[in-house]
């Protein structure tokens, strides 16, 4: 198994916002529920970055900010209708906001 972190981002609708997460380029892996009725938790994937959606009111703060560095920005920006900017740091990068408000900054270290 290899080690890495898997942010947790706090949604209301796990089932409505997969969408927006295959957009991207992410699979749903799979989903859980305790119970029929009560919050879903999910896993989505784009290759190794893994990142869990949750119903949980307990699970991460809405609004959150989560770096992403994906293969194809310019691709992604463009499905999203915005576009990539150089940054003062060294970055190729753009942010994005699921439906839920939760912050995605998608970029590249500069070649």
């Amino acid at each position: 198994m290899d080690e890495q972190a898997i942010p947790i981002l706090r949604v209301k609708d796990a089932a409505a916002v997969l969408p927006w997460y295959e957009r991207l380029g992410f699979i749903k892996q799979w989903e859980h529920r305790f119970e029929p009725g009560f919050p879903l938790f999910a896993e989505v994937a784009r290759g190794p970055v893994r990142l869990f959606l949750s119903e949980h009111e307990g699970d991460a703060h809405p609004e959150g900010v989560v770096y992403l560095r994906l293969k194809g920005i310019e691709a992604i920006a463009a499905e999203f209708g915005v576009r990539a900017d150089d940054t003062a740091w060294g970055t190729r990068e753009f942010e994005l906001r699921d439906p839920d408000g939760n912050r995605l900054r998608i970029g590249v270290p500069k070649a």
